[in-house]
């Protein structure tokens, strides 16, 4: 079966905004579910249609931002005010196997659009909803917030640099893979049993299950992580930029004492793997200053294109670092573009979410 096949037959209504549920849709369009996406009549639709970069054309109704989350959907404009909008919608989910959703508590009662009213037309139906802080907070949620509130800002950037947001509204995207690993297990309960659900997920919860080794730094070593840029607190050298002879920069993310053996002897510093103050990953960590002063006084003689070959050759891990525009001049990036992109309104282009395959 062909990948953009696997669900031709799920049929999903979808209620939400933004960025967290339109991606779930998206990742059910791309596998050949048929998305109808119910936007807001009033408000000229998903407000992400109005986030247009400067540059963005200011006629086209479709922003870089909307077209990212809501490939191969159609698009219907509701008011919920209207009866006749309302009945159309309600029939849809009568038909529809799963209902995603991104209301704020209580919202989704007073437009009589919560699970236990649209159960009540369509009791096998899976409901996905997605909150900021949970089911029982009204508090407004974006992804900004979020990565203030769990630790992610605070960790990110540098003493000097002060907390900073990740440039991609991470919180949102960790949270829809969550509701995705949801639904999936609700499908297969449906299969098996025949019955609906609800399945819910909050950003607060998927960022703070997303802490992983972080929160291990805390709740093991009493080590409350500190923003200490790309540099890694257990591991070294990770994370340090080195500035090469043609000013490219380069990470290097040596996770143990073959790697750093490797990286060494391509370098010609084997005397570095043998020094007690760098065999050991732990050595590395308390001395990471003066190491990366060692490997960086060699790094600096080098061309990045013939060093990056010698390490990849020699399994040491590191890349170079590339702007957006670089990725995508890559053959292997231009692939997960969708090449028959097709957003409501007009043409337009983004990049894949799903790139797993199944054989």
């Amino acid at each position: 079966m062909k990948m953009n096949a696997f669900f031709k037959d799920l049929k999903i209504v979808e209620l939400a905004n933004v960025l967290a549920g339109p991606l779930v849709g998206t990742f059910f369009s791309e596998l050949g579910a048929e998305v109808v996406k119910i936007e807001n009549k009033l408000s000229k639709g998903d407000v992400t249609r109005s986030w247009k970069l400067a540059s963005e054309s200011k006629i086209s109704e479709v922003s870089a931002y909307y077209a990212s989350a809501n490939w191969n959907k159609k698009s219907i404009m509701a008011d919920f005010g209207d009866a006749a909008d309302k009945q159309k919608v309600y029939d849809l989910i009568n038909n529809a196997d799963l209902v995603i959703s991104n209301y704020k508590t209580g919202d989704d009662v007073k437009l009589g659009m919560d699970y236990e009213t649209l159960k009540k037309i369509n009791p096998a139906l899976i409901y996905a909803s997605i909150t900021g802080f949970g089911e029982e907070s009204r508090r407004t949620a974006f992804d900004l917030v979020l990565q203030a509130e769990t630790g992610f800002m605070y960790m990110n950037g540098t003493p000097e640099s002060g907390p900073v947001k990740m440039p991609v509204a991470l919180i949102d995207i960790l949270a829809a893979h969550q509701l995705k690993e949801g639904i999936l297990v609700a499908l297969i309960k449906k299969i098996k049993t025949g019955q609906g659900s609800k399945v819910s997920v909050s950003l607060y919860d998927s960022a703070i299950a997303s802490l992983a080794n972080q929160a291990g730094n805390w709740l093991m070593a009493g080590e409350d992580p500190q923003p200490i840029g790309s540099l890694h607190p257990n591991i070294a050298p990770y994370g340090e930029l080195f500035i090469t002879k043609d000013k490219k920069q380069v990470v290097l993310a040596v996770g143990n004492n073959k790697q750093f053996e490797q990286l060494c002897h391509v370098l010609a510093l084997q005397s570095l793997s043998a020094d007690p103050l760098y065999a050991i990953n732990t050595e590395r960590v308390k001395n990471r200053k003066m190491l990366f002063e060692k490997l960086q006084s060699r790094i600096k003689n080098e061309d990045s294109d013939q060093l990056m070959k010698q390490l990849i050759e020699n399994d040491v891990p590191a890349g170079l670092i590339r702007s957006v525009k670089n990725v995508f001049e890559d053959a292997a990036a231009r692939s997960l573009i969708h090449s028959d992109t097709r957003i409501p309104e007009n043409e337009s282009t983004s990049v894949k979410t799903v790139i797993f395959n199944i054989k």
